[in-house]
């Protein structure tokens, strides 16, 4: 009878130790889930491109309950604006758009917010007037072509649409550059939900059924993505403002440099505009390549000269920005994290050391 007693207190004391597991391993398992959160500020250009489609990526690697894309955005290009609708509506990662505290998802934002799984803005933000329009040396003129404002009109309805959002304000926002705050957007069902802050969007998606997955969003810890090096100044330099700049400078330095030659003014010049170019959307591999060209020319031309002048100094630049562009920054499941550091290593590494040992050997 005692050892009944005893055998069946330990059968009690087992399971309750199998159930203790298991409670600690789900409560471990929910304590697991993240969100990973990027945020949009400034134009749409060429970068945002790359950058969104990192972002994308590392959420699908890493296992992210899901991507927050904050927007803060007065618009941008539109192909890029596509390619971006584009990967969130490829990626198996359910993809949030939201406009923080004082912000805006304007033109290309717009898109972008309405192309996006779960839609959101916090209080007293807008987002609306997306008219297309032509960029010239006289400023901004609205597009009234019927082709293209009927084919954008298009994409936009049937962008709203696919998420059953209102297909009204869709082609409004074009015709007539409409524009709505939270509530109103909330209200005239072109978004789902108004959230002071990331985290109170969170709690408030919570369960919710995006891509055939259940959302664990409540208490999760949230993490930031950062881009890599080489997508940091791919960034900077596709500021449409600095690109331009850049292509400018570029110009009149080359102008410069033929007019006074052996100032170095013409080196300088075409690596601007080298720059500029990429910063406005030409292919970045090609333009890396031609600055690391440029940049062994340069080195090896300065070899001849007596002096480490302005020509060797020219070069290394070069080398290096054409050396940080020219590391992958495609699809994370071909390249790694880990593996671009390794990159970025061991491209600049040797050729900082190949510049000086070349100011010793000169």
């Amino acid at each position: 009878m005692l050892m009944g007693r005893v055998i069946c207190s330990f059968f009690v004391l087992f399971l309750c130790s199998i159930l203790i597991v298991i409670s600690a391993h789900v409560a471990g398992a929910g304590s697991d889930n993240k969100v990973l959160v990027l945020k949009i500020s400034g134009a749409i250009t060429p970068a945002s491109d790359d950058v969104i489609a990192n972002a994308i990526a590392k959420a699908e690697n890493e296992g992210f309950e899901a991507l927050v894309i904050s927007l803060d955005t007065p618009g941008g290009g539109l192909e890029e604006t596509q390619a971006i609708i584009k990967r969130i509506r490829n990626t198996t990662v359910p993809v949030i758009g939201y406009v923080p505290e004082g912000g805006k998802a304007w033109s290309a934002g717009t898109f972008i917010l309405m192309g996006t799984d779960i839609a959101a803005m916090a209080p007293f933000t807008v987002m609306g007037s997306a008219q297309p329009v032509q960029i010239s040396v006289e400023g901004t003129k609205p597009i009234e072509d019927g082709k293209i404002i009927n084919a954008l009109i298009k994409y936009s309805v049937t962008t709203a649409s696919k998420h059953v959002r209102n297909e009204t304000f869709a082609e409004e926002v074009i015709t007539k550059n409409k524009n709505l705050d939270g509530q109103e957007a909330l209200k005239a069902g072109v978004i789902e939900y108004v959230a002071p802050s990331i985290s109170d969007l969170l709690t408030q998606i919570n369960g919710k059924v995006v891509k055939g997955k259940i959302l664990r969003t409540e208490s999760v810890s949230i993490e930031n993505y950062e881009p890599s090096l080489s997508l940091a100044f791919l960034e900077l330099i596709s500021n449409p403002i600095l690109s331009s700049l850049l292509l400018i400078i570029g110009l009149y330095g080359i102008i410069f440099g033929i007019s006074s030659l052996g100032s170095g003014a013409e080196v300088f010049g075409i690596i601007a505009i080298v720059l500029g170019l990429i910063g406005t959307g030409f292919n970045i591999n090609v333009g890396a390549l031609f600055l690391i060209i440029i940049g062994v020319g340069l080195l090896a031309l300065e070899i001849k000269i007596p002096g480490f002048g302005i020509i060797g100094f020219a070069g290394f630049i070069s080398l290096i920005i054409g050396s940080v562009l020219f590391v992958p920054i495609g699809d994370e499941n071909i390249y790694t994290p880990e593996f671009r550091r390794l990159m970025i290593l061991t491209v600049i590494v040797p050729t900082i050391v190949f510049g000086i040992f070349l100011v010793f050997a000169i």
